[in-house]
């Protein structure tokens, strides 16, 4: 879906499928005058989304109201296969955990983190079927786990292991997206989920599991917008993320006041039962925070994972994937409440 005002459906579909013809975003060079304004009506953001994300957020919260320029949005199954699709210009920019932006960097992708927010880690969870005898972390020692590799579970799972005095070759992991994963653990393919929400309270809610343990005082919690370098590089582009980013945490500072509301809209726009919904929406507050903040928890995940040998490079600064040419902006939305 796109969305930009005083525009005909006609010319909307006509650029979607352009954009899906190319696979890349659309080029929004037509938007820079010759002395180097911009006209932000000429532009098309493509934006990468995930299950109840970003384009479910802003619809309910109005922020996709009024906005100058057009959004196409994407839909992925995780961060990983997002941060892909950011790294090929595919789309430009989209919203992860925090894990997958570690794996792009590892596997030396051209993007950047250009926004963070906490967003609490009582989501993050580690379930199991109801009836299971495993009753600590320590037990799933030889037990199949289903987890998305790359993804904001994949670390969570890794620090619960170590917790535990437990380590990644003590378990079986089973790499599953998650829809996969939640046929495997319904089946009974699998002993346990590591999984975030709203896919924690779907399990917990229609496939009778109960969380083992949550990312409570173990993961960071943090959320992020990543875009790609090419779009960043584009003035136009990159002056239609900005404006993004604000509304993205506008949003978010409306799901904290309005949870009753972005439960409802959240059910709406994905199907997922209401009480899924509400179940994911009150372990989750958002808070903006700048980007150069979440580096040192960050860097312990990286240092974590290449200890483990998840990922490989050694001569990475890390900070330099974390940029704060939006932070001035972002965080002057928290001071309009």
């Amino acid at each position: 879906m796109r969305h930009r005002n005083h525009r005909t459906t006609a010319l909307l579909s006509a650029t979607a499928v352009l954009a899906l013809l190319t696979g890349c975003g659309t080029s929004n060079a037509d938007a820079i005058g010759e002395d180097g304004s911009i006209d932000l009506s000429a532009v098309t953001l493509v934006v990468g989304d995930q299950k109840g994300g970003s384009q479910a957020l802003l619809t309910a919260s109005g922020q996709l109201d009024e906005v100058e320029y057009a959004i196409e949005f994407k839909p992925f199954t995780s961060g990983p296969p997002l941060l892909d699709a950011v790294h090929t210009a595919a789309v430009d920019l989209g919203g992860v955990g925090n894990t997958p932006p570690l794996f792009a960097i590892d596997q030396d992708k051209d993007l950047k983190v250009v926004q963070a927010s906490r967003q609490g880690a009582h989501s993050d969870a580690i379930v199991v079927k109801e009836d299971s005898p495993v009753s600590s972390v320590a037990d799933l020692a030889g037990k199949k786990v289903a987890v998305a590799k790359g993804s904001s579970a994949n670390y969570h799972l890794l620090a619960q292991l170590e917790k535990a005095g437990l380590g990644w070759d003590d378990i079986e992991p089973v790499f599953l997206q998650p829809t996969e994963a939640l046929a495997a653990f319904t089946g009974g393919h699998v002993d346990a989920w590591a999984i975030w929400d709203p896919f924690t309270a779907q399990a917990e809610l229609t496939a009778q599991a109960r969380i083992l343990t949550s990312g409570e005082g173990v993961v960071n919690g943090i959320g992020f917008q990543v875009a790609s370098d090419a779009a960043l590089e584009d003035p136009a582009t990159s002056a239609a993320i900005e404006d993004y980013l604000t509304r993205i945490a506008r949003a978010q500072q409306w799901a904290n006041d309005h949870p009753d509301e972005w439960a409802d809209a959240w059910a709406a726009e994905t199907g997922l039962p209401s009480e899924v919904t509400r179940r994911a929406i009150e372990r989750r507050d958002y808070q903006p925070i700048a980007v150069s903040d979440a580096v040192p928890s960050e860097q312990e995940m990286w240092d974590a994972f290449t200890e483990q040998g998840q990922l490989t490079r050694q001569d990475v600064d890390l900070g330099s994937y974390f940029i704060d040419r939006f932070d001035d902006a972002v965080l002057a939305t928290t001071k309009e409440n």
